[in-house]
């Protein structure tokens, strides 16, 4: 097992996210997902990622069922963050952060991350003092590592960091096709990072599972390499730099999670081939202008879209009708609204609720409008 230079206490350098947990009939499956994280644990892993907003809090409680009633503390490590949504004033902070910890079923969080920070958000946590109350609670004992996640350009992040030096570890989103994009700036972000010494933890290196179904000719260049899965060249490309300390996938089911344990429970950095490999793809992807939607879900669970549109299904639906010409994408499309009550594409009001938590800052109106174009004609 690869050992963690930046923290010891982590085993190896691969993460489990608890973003998209196995779901059955709108609740965790957790006969899956105790299976998935014996299989993670049993291979020397031990570093899950939680956060509030994710699965309605179901991924929390999900997480003190499976994993903290199931396993001694000193087996697994955890990692929460501070949303938001769910502090208005720094007296709201501690409550809570308890309850956290009582949802987790926890005496304390190994990492505790400043969620989704941007220059909007981190305005909010500065007037709360989120900071400051936060890392009061390693001085207490109640968190042992204080970090961010962040969703912005890589000079807020310099202004973060330089008002902030306290901070540990930045989570930033890090995959191939986001590299060089200038909406997200994954490279420049990333040398930020490297600039004030911070490790680095990696979400979305499968950019929300984009990087899985590849279009046909994208395909073709990673299957002749003869190697791995998509899925495994993504997120080993994320894991090669070496100011990582770990790399988080969001698996919803057991293939999945031996696919990534193939992958990365002895890990080997991409080859001079493989990166080339890996290079072509990514030029084919930016010559489709597709959707850089990750399918975080913050647009519909954490702020409620009032026409119950669900902004992310409808998104994909319309990359992999731009992606894979198929004649039957139309009907993935009806199958989202079909009886679930759904709201189409083109009954948006335009409130824009949506795009205020959107952390790859997306202009969801519009591009909801290109969907109705293409699918309600």
């Amino acid at each position: 097992m690869l050992e963690n230079r930046f923290f010891p206490e982590i085993h190896g350098n691969f993460g489990f996210g608890c973003m998209r947990l196995p779901m059955a009939g709108g609740k965790v499956d957790y006969d899956e997902f105790e299976r998935m994280s014996d299989a993670f644990i049993e291979a020397g892993l031990n570093y899950f990622d939680t956060a509030h907003g994710y699965i309605g809090g179901q991924s929390e409680t999900a997480i003190r069922d499976c994993v903290a009633k199931r396993y001694d503390r000193n087996r697994f490590l955890l990692t929460n963050k501070l949303t938001a949504p769910y502090f208005n004033s720094q007296a709201d902070i501690r409550p809570f952060f308890e309850k956290q910890l009582e949802w987790c079923g926890v005496e304390y969080f190994d990492f505790y991350l400043m969620h989704a920070q941007d220059q909007n958000t981190y305005k909010k946590f500065k007037e709360c003092k989120a900071y400051e109350t936060a890392y009061g609670f390693k001085e207490e004992g109640l968190i042992r590592h204080f970090g961010i996640s962040f969703h912005d350009k890589a000079d807020v992040l310099d202004m973060i960091l330089t008002e902030h030096p306290e901070i540990e570890a930045v989570q930033i989103q890090f995959n191939y096709v986001d590299y060089e994009d200038v909406s997200v700036e994954s490279r420049k972000v990333h040398e930020v990072c490297e600039k004030h010494g911070k490790p680095v933890i990696v979400m979305e290196p499968v950019k929300g599972g984009s990087l899985v179904n590849l279009p046909a000719d994208a395909d073709s260049i990673l299957r002749d390499l003869n190697g791995g899965s998509n899925a495994s060249y993504a997120i080993r490309f994320a894991a090669s730099f070496p100011n990582m300390v770990m790399v988080l996938s969001g698996m919803s089911n057991m293939e999945q999670m031996q696919d990534n344990l193939s992958a990365m429970q002895d890990f080997v950095p991409l080859s001079d081939e493989e990166m080339t490999a890996v290079h072509k793809v990514c030029d084919i992807f930016r010559n489709l202008n597709l959707i850089p939607c990750t399918s975080c879900r913050y647009c519909i669970e954490e702020n409620e879209c009032p026409r119950g549109i669900h902004i992310p299904d409808l998104f994909s639906a319309l990359n992999a009708h731009e992606a894979f010409h198929n004649w039957n994408t139309d009907y993935y499309y009806e199958n989202i609204l079909t009886g679930n009550g759904h709201g189409k594409a083109s009954e948006c009001i335009k409130c824009g609720k949506c795009e205020k938590v959107c952390p790859q800052h997306l202009n969801i109106r519009e591009l909801l409008t290109q969907v109705a174009g293409v699918f309600e004609h």
